[in-house]
């Protein structure tokens, strides 16, 4: 293992590195290895403990360098595998006077997209969804939560709500939910969304791969049909590091 670290890190070029806190000499120790090659998109991190003992420095060191790499996109942690390097991603624009699915947009990007399903099925809505998508008595709810992925990078948390009238069958959305409402003539034509700033916390931002109390932002969209009828109810979490919402303004002539 010790061969294997010197590969990456050097010990000349760990202790060389200016003056400052140790946790700052090891992170931009690593930030060089990841940016010169030596650690490349995918690789796992050696264990927090392997890279103590061999920098001669606390796992308190480590964990806090890590983090900031993990917080600047250059490191993902995955729950139960590890830390692995992943290719810095540019921030993704999003247009607010649009309305598209998460996978339409990555896919417009140029983006490879993936989905880790957190939910999906039939529920009793809670008295929020009853209220919001204006259900009878008895009415049941599909919720379709997912963690959302682009290019290895988890970028947003997302759980969407919607009327069983509409998907009957949650099971059957194995990719974009729009797509799945557009099949039932129930793709939406307007919504408000609603964006606050927050600070992730557990378990989202393990999900998300980033610190605790990372800024993120929370998203509450409530989408319509061209009747007027309320058609989807979701709430997500975005990386704030990854993710800009964009709108254009205009001014009113005089």
């Amino acid at each position: 293992m010790n061969q294997q670290l010197a590969a990456i890190l050097p010990l000349e070029t760990l202790q060389s590195v200016g003056a400052g806190p140790l946790y700052l000499k090891l992170r931009q120790s690593l930030e060089e290895a990841i940016l010169s090659g030596k650690l490349k998109q995918g690789d796992a991190l050696p264990p927090e403990r392997d890279l103590a003992d061999y920098a001669n420095v606390s796992r308190v060191t480590v964990r806090k360098a890590v983090d900031d790499l993990v917080r600047d996109g250059l490191l993902v942690r995955r729950h139960g595998s590890g830390t692995f390097v992943v290719r810095p991603v540019s921030r993704v624009e999003q247009s607010l006077s649009r309305l598209t699915s998460f996978t339409e947009d990555m896919v417009r990007r140029g983006l490879n997209t993936r989905a880790e399903w957190l939910e999906r099925g039939l529920f009793q809505p809670s008295p929020d969804e009853m209220m919001t998508l204006g259900l009878a008595a008895g009415a049941l709810v599909a919720r379709l939560g997912r963690l959302r992925i682009a290019d290895d990078m988890p970028l947003a948390i997302e759980r969407a709500c919607v009327s069983a009238e509409f998907v009957p069958d949650p099971l059957a959305v194995t990719s974009s939910l729009y797509s799945a409402l557009e099949k039932k003539n129930a793709r939406p034509v307007r919504a408000v969304q609603r964006i606050s700033a927050c600070n992730i916390k557990e378990p989202d931002a393990a999900m998300l791969g980033v610190s605790v109390g990372a800024a993120g932002l929370s998203i509450e969209r409530v989408s319509y049909l061209s009747s007027g009828r309320v058609v989807e109810f979701t709430r997500s979490l975005y990386r704030g590091d990854t993710y800009d919402f964009v709108a254009e303004l205009t001014i009113p002539e005089q």
